[in-house]
């Protein structure tokens, strides 16, 4: 309404009556946001509060929205990517194997724990055993 040159009184009474009938609800709008991207796009609850945040809903409405995410359901989710992804890993070493499968997960928002425990697992359920990460594996 701004760009269109609508003065910020009416803008704001205009807001406000949606906001009485029910057509505008920041809440809603974030737990539906959640749920999609975190079903379609596997995002964490880190991204996904990053990315309410960025679209202008408040703090503390995301993280509401964000906490409908269950811990487990996110675990099992990474696990769900780790596995669309690992069988194109093959052809590389375990070290390489490990950096490109933490690294989907943590451009997903997925903290680092979560993220080389559900691949290690995956990879050692791989047929990979005792993956030996060198230690300035976390600088690139």
């Amino acid at each position: 309404m701004a760009r269109k040159g609508i003065p910020e009184e009416v803008r704001e009474g205009v807001l406000d009556r949606f906001a009485d009938v029910g057509l505008v609800d920041d809440a809603a709008y974030a737990r539906a946001w959640v749920e999609s991207r975190h079903a379609g796009r596997g995002l964490a609850r880190r991204a996904l509060g990053y990315e309410l945040r960025k679209r202008g809903v408040e703090p503390t409405v995301a993280a509401e929205a964000v906490e409908t995410v269950d811990p487990e359901q996110e675990e099992r989710t990474a696990r769900a990517l780790v596995q669309q992804r690992l069988a194109g890993t093959r052809r590389l070493d375990p070290v390489a194997r490990t950096r490109r499968l933490t690294g989907m997960l943590a451009r997903k928002g997925y903290p680092p724990g979560l993220s080389f425990r559900v691949v290690r697992e995956a990879l050692e359920s791989d047929g990979v055993d005792g993956i030996d990460l060198p230690e300035d594996f976390l600088a690139d």
